[in-house]
């Protein structure tokens, strides 16, 4: 006679299966992941390789760029688990320049929505050059995009806050969330470039005379350059692409910076528009949203796995950084960051 199993046995058998079911999938998925000494291997090779590249210069348009040393060259990678891999210069400072143009997006994606920033500023790539004027006259103010300086003085006008000072601390606030420490704004090249950006200035006025600007032009365009001047190191730059790649929750402090929602918009503005002129370029060797400043960092991020910030003021004809880049795309290639590989199924 034959012996039939009780529940007892039953729940006892799928437990087991369900068991051996989670370790396979956990096994799977370790030999699927980047460990620290395979990413600390990888920016290691980068650094020595790229290390003694002379090509490109320091951007002169603002003077004190121009005065930077064009020897800082640190690396850093920041995981999505918290874990750091620094190489190079890491405690030199830079001024964000561009990069803080995604953070700004970000605030104002995650207080008004992704519908406010695409119908006020616009998201599409304009283009042209980053501070051009023929769009805003072409599209009457309308379709900027927040990584080009019309698009980031418009955004920087809806920053939360009733007045400058509100506005600014919002702003600092944030900045050093994403970066996981205080920041502070590099004072010489903040007045250097406050001197010297009548451009900004005509760019924010014809903004308003299109009713795209949304708070006094002179004071935004005075926030905007200010926030460009902002001091960051390879690790600042680092942690706050993490940021962005862990879903907007900072990987080291645990903070949650802005909502998982917030980062898909920004990333695919990164997309189109981060790298200047080359953001096509970009996207097709390294296949990561990336964006970049004409202080010599850029930062890329590889979502669900890491960011990369890499400084070097050496710039193309373009404005980016030629190590960083060569850096970046050497990092995507060895590690497999881009996000359009896929391999086949069997």
């Amino acid at each position: 006679m034959k012996r039939r199993i009780n529940i007892t046995e039953v729940k006892f058998i799928l437990t087991v299966l369900l068991c051996i079911f989670f370790i396979s999938g956990n096994a799977f998925a370790q030999k699927n992941t980047l460990t620290k000494d395979e990413i600390t291997s990888a920016v290691k090779e980068a650094y020595d390789k790229f290390k003694n590249v002379s090509e490109g210069k320091n951007a002169d348009y603002i003077p004190a760029l121009a005065e930077v040393n064009p020897n800082i060259f640190g690396i850093s990678v920041v995981t999505a688990e918290g874990d750091v891999i620094e190489f190079g210069d890491i405690n030199d400072m830079v001024s964000m320049q561009s990069i803080e143009k995604v953070f700004a997006m970000a605030m104002v994606i995650d207080e008004m929505g992704a519908d406010a920033l695409k119908e006020k500023i616009g998201v599409d790539a304009t283009g042209m050059k980053f501070n051009a004027i023929e769009p805003i006259e072409w599209k009457k103010g309308k379709e900027m995009n927040p990584c080009v300086n019309p698009g980031a003085l418009s955004t920087t006008s809806l920053i939360r806050g009733a007045n400058y000072d509100e506005k600014w601390n919002n702003i600092i606030t944030k900045y050093s969330e994403f970066a996981g420490r205080d920041l502070t704004v590099n004072q010489p090249v903040y007045e250097s470039e406050a001197a010297t950006n009548q451009r900004n200035q005509a760019l924010a006025h014809l903004l308003f005379a299109y009713e795209r600007m949304y708070y006094d032009p002179v004071q935004t365009t005075d926030i905007y350059t200010k926030a460009c001047a902002i001091n960051v190191n390879a690790k600042d730059l680092g942690m706050m692409a993490a940021t962005l790649c862990n879903g907007g929750v900072n990987p080291v402090t645990g903070k949650t910076v802005v909502s998982p929602e917030t980062v898909e918009h920004v990333l695919a503005v990164m997309v189109t528009a981060g790298l200047y002129d080359d953001s096509g370029i970009w996207l097709y060797d390294t296949g990561m949203p990336g964006k970049s400043g004409v202080g010599g960092g850029i930062i890329a991020v590889a979502p669900g796995k890491l960011g990369i910030g890499v400084i070097s003021p050496p710039l193309d004809d373009v404005g980016n950084s030629v190590k960083a880049q060569y850096v970046i795309k050497y990092l995507s290639e060895k590690l497999g960051l881009n996000m359009y590989s896929v391999q086949p199924k069997k």
